[in-house]
């Protein structure tokens, strides 16, 4: 079975060999070792293989027994042995290609992919534009991975800055559409035809932000109108009360992003699973 650990050694020489010696002792086998370096102590991330009847607790034994502690371990795969500078290179070269995946790439790159488990897990902050993209995991993010995590942020900002907003498609019927607001939607229309549309429901208590649900006819895509659509239904949920707005989409959705960054609006993104959420604060704009 492998297992991915994590644990704190005290910062002087020999701790790792502590480590190693009592691995080997126990039958436990090193596959590949990451140090993340701190002020007095550092953290050591290891990909260990063990008997297929071990659990956690036998782990975080092992590496106590040497000094370790906050020990944290999870079974992985054998992914978890993939080189980490070629799996930020191959992150990288992924977000050139499609900077709107960034959520979604930089919440695998941390093994961050999970849904939240109760509210305790530790949180990646990345600043993008005015989106804060967030992604939650049980095992505290480092120091060095945050600094790694703030420079891929800067590296999609930087790709998006340099993006050329795409033009009008042939794929649209008619002009620029018209923008109806009616009850608590916003419909975009050409020529009498849905191109779009965004509705807002009220949240289910005070606290909560107000659900919104947006399309876009594929037809009319890439046209600015979603960026629109959301900015409008943004002004019709303040105007009826609220504060904030939370949108859901598919992880692998390439849209989202970008939509919150040409809205000019501030946003939280998050992964979660197969869906991520963006929470956007509409207290500040005004109503109408």
């Amino acid at each position: 079975m492998l297992w991915r650990v994590r644990a704190n050694l005290p910062d002087r020489p020999g701790a790792l060999g502590a480590v190693a010696h009592e691995c080997g002792r126990a039958g436990v086998n090193i596959l590949r070792i990451q140090v993340f370096p701190g002020r007095a102590t550092v953290t050591d991330e290891l990909v260990v293989s063990t008997p297929d009847d071990w659990q956690e607790r036998d782990l975080a034994a092992v590496l106590e027994r040497a000094g370790a502690e906050s020990v944290v371990g999870l079974t992985c795969s054998e992914a978890a042995l993939d080189d980490q500078p070629t799996r930020f290179v191959r992150a990288a070269q992924e977000i050139i290609d499609h900077p709107a995946s960034f959520p979604d790439v930089v919440a695998h790159l941390f093994d961050a992919d999970v849904a939240p488990s109760g509210g305790t897990e530790d949180v990646l902050e990345l600043t993008v534009g005015n989106a804060v993209v967030q992604v939650r995991r049980d095992t505290p993010f480092t120091a060095t991975e945050r600094e790694r995590g703030a420079a891929m942020a800067e590296l999609v900002s930087h790709v998006l800055h340099r993006e050329v907003p795409p033009g009008p498609t042939a794929g649209g019927e008619g002009g620029e559409p018209e923008y109806v607001a009616s009850g608590d939607a916003v419909t975009a229309l050409s020529s009498g035809r849905v191109a779009g549309r965004a509705s807002v429901t009220a949240g289910a208590t005070p606290d909560d932000p107000w659900p919104v649900d947006l399309w876009v006819d594929p037809s009319w895509q890439r046209r600015g109108i979603g960026t629109r659509l959301l900015g409008e239904v943004a002004r019709l949920a303040r105007s009826r009360g609220a504060t904030e707005i939370v949108l859901t989409a598919p992880a692998d959705s390439q849209a989202v992003l970008p939509m919150v960054l040409s809205a000019g609006m501030r946003g939280r993104i998050r992964m979660a699973g197969e869906t991520v959420t963006v929470r956007i604060a509409v207290s500040e704009l005004r109503a109408g």
